[in-house]
């Protein structure tokens, strides 16, 4: 049985939150992108993941016009990379210290805050996705000096990490780390000494890409015959079982399934309540682990 929240941010939250990367899939439905994040909010979700770059912007317009004080929702944003509309890409890095705190700006402007309360510094030193290369390769002292500063001003509650190896992690503690986004999944699970490191130091681990498949070569949880089996077996469907199981296997993780879809946020939000028995977590665990090693671009 999973416990429904969990400390993050020196708060308590629900262990499933919402993020936000799917609202750009609304530019020209502003209407329902509006509706989906209050219904959200409605079905008990209190921290949400953005970024400037989601939707060059639209995420965190969106946020902006839902989200209230009195919601007493935990906005997470990151930043790393900026918005390039006319690039191969839509985001091109932005790892230099000077990058980084115009992108907690931009994040400020966008969202009508003061203070953004949890920062995510995507490193991109693991994980699928680009590398760094020429100026954009910067020391983590640096970048954590920045960070730091920026959050002794106040325009920052606290600091995440986003895309980073073991080592950098062990680097920043001294820091005061509240969160680590890593891509994370049943079928990808390389980083399990991570997490469990972030368990005993009181971290929260946000798994992005919790079902594996957001891009191609990467493994998908909703293909393993083990996965289709117990949710045919539970009535329920095989994203259900994949975020499930990510509650079940650490008591820190914490869920940020994203979808433009009212339908799958409520399946989504209702797998919290979703248990499992031993055998059936164990023909789970039991699943293959694969890299998620995989160049993006």
């Amino acid at each position: 049985m999973t416990t429904a929240t969990a400390w993050f941010a020196a708060r308590t939250v629900s262990r499933v939150g919402y993020g936000a990367l799917q609202l750009e899939r609304l530019p020209d439905r502003r209407g329902e992108a509006v509706a989906l994040l209050r219904r959200a909010v409605e079905l008990g979700v209190d921290h949400v993941d953005t970024a400037q770059f989601y939707g060059f912007g639209f995420a965190n317009d969106v946020i902006r016009e839902v989200l209230r004080p009195e919601d007493g929702v935990l906005v997470v944003t990151k930043v790393g990379a900026d918005p390039d509309p006319g690039g191969d890409l839509p985001l091109r890095l932005a790892q230099r210290p000077e990058q980084l705190r115009a992108s907690v700006e931009d994040n400020l402007r966008s969202l009508g805050l003061d203070r953004l309360p949890v920062v995510n510094l995507r490193r991109l030193d693991s994980g699928p996705g680009l590398r760094p290369e020429g100026d954009q390769v910067v020391d983590l002292d640096d970048q954590l000096a920045v960070m730091t500063a920026l959050r002794d001003e106040g325009k920052i509650g606290a600091i995440g990490l986003s895309s980073i190896t073991l080592d950098v992690l062990r680097r920043a503690l001294p820091a005061g780390i509240v969160c680590v986004q890593n891509a994370y999944s049943l079928v990808s699970r390389d980083d399990e000494d991570m997490l469990q490191l972030c368990a005993s130091e009181g971290i929260a681990w946000v798994p992005f890409f919790p079902l594996g498949g957001a891009v191609p070569g990467l493994p998908k949880v909703t293909d393993e015959p083990a996965v289709l089996a117990v949710a045919e077996s539970l009535g329920l469907t095989p994203s259900q079982i994949g975020l499930a199981w990510l509650l079940h296997h650490a008591p820190n993780v914490l869920l940020i399934p994203g979808t433009a879809n009212a339908a799958h946020l409520e399946a989504n939000m209702a797998v919290g309540e979703i248990t499992f028995d031993a055998a059936t977590l164990a023909a789970l665990d039991a699943v293959e682990s694969r890299s998620n090693e995989v160049p993006v671009g």
